[in-house]
């Protein structure tokens, strides 16, 4: 089964600069996992040390933020899409 995921600029160097990678996973913290296997290094730029997903960065799973379904534990089907954004504040 085939995820999309976007990943954003500043983790772009983990993926070989690549803009878009796939990875498989029947939910988001097995694709972030799969991640990990493929791209040695981005799950601690994701998740903390316990495994929790880090408060600045945000995972949508077809357009829907992850915290607002299962967080990590959001089941995903083949053909899902992932987007990973870090968090940005100003003022």
């Amino acid at each position: 089964m085939a995820i999309l995921v976007r990943i954003p600029t500043p983790l772009q160097k983990l993926t070989n600069n690549q803009a878009e990678v796939t990875c498989e996973g029947a939910t988001v913290g097995a694709c972030v996992d799969d991640l990990e296997r493929q791209f040695p290094g981005i799950k601690e730029r994701l998740c903390t040390e316990d495994g929790q997903l880090r408060r600045f960065v945000n995972i949508y799973a077809n357009e829907e933020d992850v915290r607002f379904l299962q967080g990590l534990d959001t089941p995903l089907k083949d053909g899902d899409e992932i987007s990973i954004v870090p968090a940005i504040a100003g003022g």
